[in-house]
């Protein structure tokens, strides 16, 4: 197997492949990756590139949705093993439950959820567009899970009623505010900047709630040279690429295990590997296509 980054390129050519790593991931890996970006982004330029191969560094439901949208590619996660604990916090019964117990209502599903939820749900949605989907939905009641957090910053925001699914990501819902507050001790200066899975107190101490797209962006409009930022620690690598005369400093300890395990010889081993990649149930595939495309086109 190669072991330099010359020669991993040389393979990925060869393979056709395509190398695709969530801004939470490493440093190490967002540096050789083709492309960094939220799962949505990722999941859009596989789709636009089309490539034979696709090695997704990140959890299985980014994997998926990748799947869903290039079924003609073979998509390989790097970490097998990868979940995501919000995911986790939703499966189909519980969402065909859910609306069962709620006839009428629509099911917005965040995009963090597994295929079968999706299969279920009116759309899905991304922290970027949780607002608009929400405003969007044809129905007085909004069901709204797995993560109750971007639930209620969508009710907020929208002033529609929202009922929220109990579920949170173990990372961000366990964000600590002292570190936060401490961070902005150290920095009276700076913006801060959240993600909307922290609880709602982030908020309050917060310039802006963004999604991690939403952050690139405030930070490229921005003349202020300082920021404090709320979401997962990863984030810092890409930001400070991005924008290297600003200065950014992680606040709430916000760290995930599973977007961290991913290694350069990992990937090596899912570009040199023979695994057919992720599958998708084709019994779900159709139906969590278009709550997928309702969110894009949202």
């Amino acid at each position: 197997m190669p072991q330099d980054a010359n020669a991993l390129n040389g393979l990925k050519e060869r393979l056709g492949a395509l190398i695709l790593a969530h801004s939470y991931q490493p440093p190490e890996i967002q540096d050789l990756a083709d492309e960094v970006g939220d799962s949505l982004e990722l999941s859009r330029f596989a789709m636009e590139a089309g490539a034979p191969l696709v090695v997704f560094c990140g959890v299985r439901f980014m994997a998926e949705t990748a799947k869903i949208l290039s079924p003609q590619s073979v998509v390989r996660l790097v970490s097998p093993g990868a979940d995501c604990s919000l995911a986790a916090c939703m499966n189909g019964r519980d969402a065909r439950e859910w609306k069962a117990s709620y006839p009428g209502a629509a099911l917005v599903t965040y995009v963090n959820s597994s295929v079968e939820v999706k299969a279920e749900s009116w759309a899905c949605c991304t922290s970027a567009n949780a607002v608009n989907v929400v405003r969007a939905a044809p129905s007085d009641e909004v069901l709204f899970g797995p993560d109750r957090n971007l639930a209620a910053f969508a009710a907020q925001e929208s002033g529609r009623k929202v009922i929220p699914w109990p579920g949170g990501c173990h990372a961000h819902a366990g964000a600590d505010i002292r570190d936060l507050r401490r961070a902005k001790e150290q920095w009276p200066d700076a913006c801060v900047l959240v993600h909307p899975e922290t609880p709602p107190v982030f908020w309050r101490e917060a310039d802006r709630v963004l999604g991690t797209g939403g952050m690139i962006r405030f930070v490229s409009e921005s003349r202020v040279r300082r920021f404090i930022i709320g979401t997962e620690e990863g984030m810092l690598h890409r930001l400070s690429t991005l924008f290297p005369d600003r200065e950014f400093m992680a606040a709430g300890g916000i760290s995930c295990a599973d977007m961290r395990n991913s290694t350069p010889e990992m990937v090596l081993r899912a570009l040199d590997s023979t695994d057919p990649g992720i599958t998708v149930p084709e019994e779900h595939v159709e139906r969590a296509r278009r709550a997928l495309e309702r969110m894009t086109s949202l």
